[in-house]
């Protein structure tokens, strides 16, 4: 199973933890496939994921299976060729449209499961990932939220999130449709830039159930349950945002102990990797990065 990542050396527990989700759910090797790019915005400074990091990842995985591995690519140079001008400076991240430029990793298969790293894989998810999407784009889950405020058809709940999103690659280098995303990233300001810009362009989009992408609250057919930020009504209107990796936030907040078991794996598996990580940068093998500089 083809699996791809994206984000800055602040995605690192999520990853791990993401990762190690798929490892006790899923029996076939799991090739990890994550894109990082370290940049500048204004004063704000975002770091790449270090290799040292995803290297002794690799290894990690590479203990349960030989046939997996987890691979780094870093996209600065490309990111600075293509800037998303118009979306530098949205409340989310310039990483969140470091996606769109998968179609230039000639590396990645034909098809490849896009994961965000707040997504736990909760059930087996290769009968999704295996699924046949030769007709389409990519296959999604519409957004909790957003089908009922941006969908373009008022009959079709059609607007989907862009958390889970299963990437036909090459349909999408035929189609053009991740350089025209980023295109409009470039011209026009959009609330969540990226997944703004896949619904709207996108001409041929599959969806899929409620289960693999669960947004708001685990259920008994959950497959892939997504900790995205959530309304709550009582006993008042509050905002809930809790990611995976906020352990006792998920116990007393979300009331959620369905994962415990994968909370102590991870939490071994994070000391173990940044020890690692540590010696290797103490060693000095870490590269040096001058980073990109955006105004």
């Amino acid at each position: 199973m083809d699996i791809l990542y994206c984000g800055d050396e602040k995605i690192e527990d999520g990853l791990i933890l993401s990762i190690l989700s798929l490892m006790r759910t899923v029996e076939e090797p799991l090739h990890i496939y994550v894109l990082t790019m370290e940049i500048q915005v204004g004063e704000k400074k975002y770091h790449a994921i270090p290799p040292a990091f995803t290297a002794a990842l690799d290894r990690a995985v590479k203990e349960i299976s030989g046939e997996n591995f987890v691979v780094l690519f870093d996209l600065t140079e490309l990111f600075c060729e293509e800037i998303p001008e118009a979306n530098m400076d949205t409340r989310f991240t310039p990483y969140c449209m470091l996606r769109l430029f998968a179609d230039k990793i000639s590396e990645l298969p034909d098809k490849v499961l896009y994961l965000d790293n707040d997504v736990i894989c909760r059930r087996d998810c290769s009968g999704f990932f295996h699924q046949d999407i030769f007709e389409y784009e990519f296959a999604g889950v519409p957004d909790y939220y957003g089908r009922w405020f941006f969908r373009r058809n008022i009959f079709k709940m059609d607007y989907q999130n862009s958390g889970v999103l299963l990437l036909n690659m090459r349909m999408l280098r035929r189609t053009g449709l991740l350089q025209k995303c980023r295109q409009l990233c470039a011209e026009k300001k959009m609330f969540m830039p990226d997944q703004s810009a896949l619904n709207k362009l996108s001409v041929s989009k599959k969806r899929m159930p409620r289960r693999f992408n669960e947004q708001r609250k685990l259920h008994e057919d959950t497959v892939l349950q997504h900790f995205t930020t959530s309304f709550r009504f009582f006993p008042w209107f509050h905002i809930v945002t809790v990611k995976p990796w906020e352990i006792e936030k998920v116990h007393s907040r979300l009331k959620l102990h369905e994962y415990d078991g994968l909370f102590d794996t991870y939490r071994h598996l994070v000391a173990d990797i940044q020890k690692e990580v540590q010696e290797e940068l103490h060693e000095g093998t870490k590269g040096d990065s001058t980073g990109f500089l955006y105004n």
